[in-house]
């Protein structure tokens, strides 16, 4: 599966999942629902900072591009999960999607962007992983020529 459709998918998913439990929290308890978005948010930052921070750790290929089509997918499908999570909750009727797909989608698809974009710049940061590949082994451990090919 390509690397954008599975971090667009689960980050809108995980977006309009927290857009539902913000709402289900102030429908219940609407003193706490000021702190409560606060957190939801720093939440959502944290998981696109720790992605975006492995994505560039690992050496994913291309991670910019990836992250910019993620975006795009997490984008509208955070709007719709949150209006249909809503509704749901606290009765929210079919005219709060034209918001959420325009607004809420370009609130979520910058967040989104803009994390990532920060968390590639502190994976660049950390010391990259050695790959431990028959290669490697071969050519680190003896001064004979290797066996295997390039």
């Amino acid at each position: 599966m390509r690397a954008w459709l599975v971090r667009g998918f689960w980050l809108g998913l995980f977006h309009g999942g927290v857009q539902t439990g913000t709402s289900a929290v102030s429908v219940h308890s609407p003193e706490a629902a000021s702190s409560t978005r606060y957190i939801a948010l720093a939440l959502v930052v944290v998981i696109g900072l720790l992605w975006g921070a492995l994505d560039a750790w690992r050496g994913l290929e291309g991670r910019g591009m990836v992250w910019f089509a993620a975006a795009l997918v997490a984008g509208p499908l955070a709007g719709i999960a949150g209006v249909v999570g809503r509704s749901l909750v606290d009765q929210t009727g079919s005219e709060a999607l034209g918001p959420a797909l325009t607004g809420g989608a370009a609130f979520t698809a910058l967040l989104v962007m803009a994390t990532a974009a920060v968390g590639m710049g502190l994976g660049n940061a950390l010391p990259q992983p050695r790959e431990a590949g028959p290669r490697q082994a071969a050519t680190s451990s003896t001064s004979k020529p290797s066996t295997f090919s390039k």
